[in-house]
């Protein structure tokens, strides 16, 4: 039986009455296996297994869950638990009583709202204010669904009262909206459980026990939805401590007044941590009693021996940091794959991720674009390969792409006229061709191959007088090339400007600096903050595109910054493409959001940029509460080391940092945190999509 291996506290949950059971499960503490020891004990007391609902937070745990008691009970007898998320199991029900309903993703769904939003004409109208978007309405109107069981009006007004005006058109829109997805049969992962709830309202699926874990992260929808199955007996596994999701629409006072709204409710604490050692359990504790006390806890130390107290690193720059975890890293004897670097927000993990590929230690990292895939720091990689290794030829072909009007096909052309007219030498057919006593480029006319076959095909170099050439440009032969259009020219033009200025420097710095300063970058940098701010309409959302190409030129600032570690070029290019590992899911150092490590631990962690502003982030925060509980997750993640770290000053930014209150209230800074001024906050016209980790 699954129960044999509880602990007393364990046990007394999972062998409750049933009724309303709420079960406090701190970090650490067992919370699975005291859920897989419930579903064991009604089993066992003879529970038919298909009136038992078990509803998770992801798939991945409701498996993990049911695996577990297939090695207690026959396979036949478990499989008709009903189990998986809210809308897995909701998906289910609707599918059997509306057999035509089409789930449909939120990319389609936001297409149909844009198609309904642009029938109205704003402009005509004179507002005291801007409209907000299609899109971000979208996403306040599918927030709304989860987060409130107002009317839309209500909820909205409360954020944006400036919007009154145009409400009722707002109103209007979502209206039109639900009528097109019932009309053709459409519905969004909040429609499940909306309609769900409509269903149960005069329907009943009878459950003699529903199950929900991570309880703490239900919305108001789904805590309706819980209401609304009726359920004989309800057992609820969470910790408020952490709640983490409020900006998802996670409600905490679904956990706060649980023993308010079910008056037999009981409450069992889960308050023995098996993970970490005594020194991080205390530091956790000192932090996390700040905020207000919902239920009385305090985590109790569940294994013993040798320990560490958790260590605070200070430095005096941002990327003195990160190059210093690196070090760490790199001397310890912790296998990379039990080592996490968790931060508040992922702009944080450029830094460490470059740092570690510095040092040959491959790392993954969980959610967002690895700083050396990102496209703007692979153009910057490609310009300084070619410098170091003139015949690499998809370097090139990737630098060539970004012209307007030139493929790879095209692009392989004008790398093979480049040699040729420089007699093998890449940069010598750039800056200065030989067009003299030079044989055919293509002898044998190969017409597929689309060179220079004959002086008959050569194109007229004449045609690119109107682009302002000097002399030295208009006499290059490539420009002859029958297939070159003006917009390739330009390209070219830019790019034999920056080689011009580049091939003969030899500090790596200067070369990256020279680039990153160059017309041709500077026209990359437009190209992608466009590309990354176009709206599916085709309209571009200048907010997001500004947001877009700050993140560009701060990712280019910090391969910068690395390049000046480095004398030569060749040792730059080598430990930035071709001696770093491979960053493949599955090994290295785990680079994490605080949201991406929740539920996961290690032996060793470190929880970077620990200052004000980072962490907590003041312009993200919902509540200072929550960044409290972000960094109560983040620290008991560490089972036997931890290491806090925090800079004091960012030498691109210019910026001073002061350490996080947290560290204060932790006990590792002396003195009292004093707050920062609060500044007035000013009514908002338009609302960008934000990195929210």
């Amino acid at each position: 039986m699954p129960l044999s291996n509880l602990n007393e506290e364990q046990l007394n949950a999972a062998t409750a009455p049933l009724g309303h059971n709420l079960i406090i499960a701190s970090a650490g503490t067992g919370k699975t296996s005291t859920i897989v020891g419930r579903i064991g004990h009604l089993l066992h007391d003879g529970v038919e297994p298909s009136s038992i609902l078990l509803l998770t937070f992801t798939n991945k745990a409701a498996g993990e869950m049911i695996a577990r008691l297939e090695k207690f009970f026959p396979k036949n007898v478990v499989s008709k638990i009903v189990s998986g998320t809210f809308h897995a199991v909701s998906y289910r029900w609707l599918k059997e009583i509306y057999p035509n309903i089409a789930l449909k993703q939120p990319s389609e769904l936001k297409t149909l709202f844009r198609s309904i939003y642009e029938k109205r004409n704003f402009e005509r109208m004179n507002l005291p204010m801007q409209p907000f978007s299609a899109t971000f309405l979208y996403e306040q109107y599918s927030l709304y669904q989860n987060a409130s069981l107002d009317s839309f009006d209500v909820w909205f007004l409360e954020k944006y009262e400036e919007h009154e005006p145009v409400m009722d058109i707002y109103m209007d829109i979502a209206e039109e909206f639900e009528r097109e997805k019932i009309e053709f049969g459409f519905a969004s992962f909040n429609d499940l459980l909306l309609r769900m709830n409509t269903y149960l309202k005069e329907n009943t699926i009878a459950f003699k026990e529903v199950l929900v874990d991570e309880y703490q992260d239900t919305n108001t929808l789904q805590s309706a939805l819980i209401d609304a199955l009726k359920p004989e007996s309800l057992f609820c596994v969470g910790d408020y401590d952490q709640s983490i999701y409020a900006f998802n629409g996670a409600n905490i006072e679904n956990i706060a007044t649980y023993s308010t709204r079910y008056t037999d409710a009981k409450v069992f604490t889960l308050k023995t941590n098996y993970r970490s050692t005594a020194p991080i359990l205390s530091l956790a504790n000192r932090v996390i009693e700040k905020n207000e006390r919902i239920y009385p806890k305090k985590l109790e130390v569940g294994r013993h021996g040798k320990t560490h107290p958790p260590r605070l690193l200070m430095y005096n720059d941002l990327f003195e940091q990160y190059q210093s975890i690196a070090q760490n890293i790199k001397q310890t004897h912790v296998p990379n794959d039990q080592i996490a670097v968790i931060f508040r927000n992922n702009s944080s993990a450029d830094g460490v991720e470059a740092s570690l590929r510095e040092y040959d230690i491959s790392c993954k990292r969980k959610g967002g674009t690895s700083f050396f895939d990102a496209k703007e720091i692979k153009f910057l990689l490609d310009l300084t390969s070619l410098l170091v290794n003139p015949k690499d030829m998809m370097a090139f072909i990737h630098v060539f792409e970004y012209a307007r009007g030139v493929g790879s096909a095209l692009s392989k052309e004008l790398f093979q006229c480049f040699l040729h007219f420089g007699e093998g030498r890449l940069m010598q057919g750039v800056l200065y061709p030989k067009v003299h006593d030079l044989p055919k480029l293509n002898p044998n006319k190969n017409v597929q191959l689309g060179l220079f076959d004959d002086d008959e095909e050569i194109g007229s170099a004449a045609r690119f007088n109107s682009l302002g050439l000097n002399a030295k440009l208009m006499g290059h032969p490539l420009l002859k090339h029958p297939k070159l259009t003006s917009d390739a020219v330009s390209y070219f033009k830019e790019f034999h400007t920056l080689m011009n200025g580049v091939h003969q420097l030899e500090n790596p710095a200067d070369i990256v600096k020279n680039a990153i300063n160059s017309s041709l970058y500077k026209g990359i940098v437009e190209l992608l903050s466009t590309q990354r701010g176009r709206l599916k309409s085709g309209e571009i959302d200048e907010e997001k595109k500004k947001i877009s190409k700050e993140r560009i030129e701060k990712k280019a600032t910090l391969l910068l910054k690395i390049s000046g570690q480095y004398k030569e070029l060749r040792r730059f290019v080598n430990a930035m493409v071709l001696g770093g590992n491979e960053l493949s899911e599955g090994e290295g150092v785990n680079l994490l959001t605080v949201h991406a490590s929740k539920g996961l631990e290690f032996p060793e962690v470190y929880v970077i940029d620990l200052v004000d502003g980072r962490f907590p982030n003041r312009k993200m925060m919902s509540s200072i509460e929550e960044e409290r509980r972000l960094f109560y997750v983040a620290v008991t993640r560490a089972k036997d080391k931890l290491y806090l770290s925090l800079a004091k000053f960012d030498k691109v930014k210019k910026i001073d940092y002061k350490p996080s209150q947290f560290l204060h209230e932790a006990g590792l800074i002396k003195g009292e945190f004093i707050e920062p001024e609060k500044k007035e906050k000013k009514p908002k016209k338009k609302k960008e999509e934000v990195d929210l980790m």
